[in-house]
């Protein structure tokens, strides 16, 4: 494959807008980070092959052991409950990506291709948190029910929020970009 410099530069600066991402937090019971918000835009804006790639240079700077993640970095973060998050964030770009392409740049089309995204990160990241707690952490299982109410209930409205966001800004981003 491939790449243009300006594709380059564009996959480098969405990587380090997800990091910042995960460095923004909004306090609460639990904190919120914006990475979400920047996930989905590398998807509306780069599509199904540049959006993921971004975040795919992400994550292995993280493994890699740069202090990227919301908890840092290095390659035993796949052991981490929420690494899950990480590979939806994959899943999501290029799911947001793909349905970007095939519509024109509105709000509309930017929420019909954000929500779906947004469903398969959570899929992907509770199943993972799921399954690390209760196989690999295995003094600190976690049940179905406080799966839900911990790692989904106090995000979902926050991640919906930055998914308006995006469709937002995203209609004029696309005609700078």
């Amino acid at each position: 494959m491939k790449i243009s410099i300006r594709n380059m530069v564009l996959c480098a600066f969405f990587s380090a807008l997800i990091a910042v991402g995960a460095r923004i937090s909004i306090p609460g019971p639990q904190p919120f980070t914006m990475q979400f918000l920047f996930v989905n835009l590398a998807g509306l804006l780069l599509g199904r092959k540049y959006g993921p790639l971004s975040v795919a240079v992400y994550i292995v700077a993280g493994l890699a052991g740069f202090p990227v993640f919301a908890k840092g970095g290095g390659l035993w973060y796949v052991f981490e409950p929420t690494f899950g998050y990480l590979l939806g964030f994959l899943a999501a770009t290029f799911l947001t990506g793909l349905i970007a392409e095939k519509t024109t740049p509105s709000f509309k089309s930017a929420l019909a291709a954000g929500f779906p995204s947004f469903f398969v990160m959570y899929a992907l990241g509770l199943s993972y948190f799921y399954l690390i707690r209760n196989f690999y952490m295995t003094d600190s299982p976690i049940t179905l029910n406080a799966l839900i109410v911990t790692c989904f209930l106090p995000f979902a409205v926050g991640d919906i929020l930055s998914l308006v966001l995006c469709a937002v800004v995203y209609k004029r981003l696309k005609k700078v970009l």
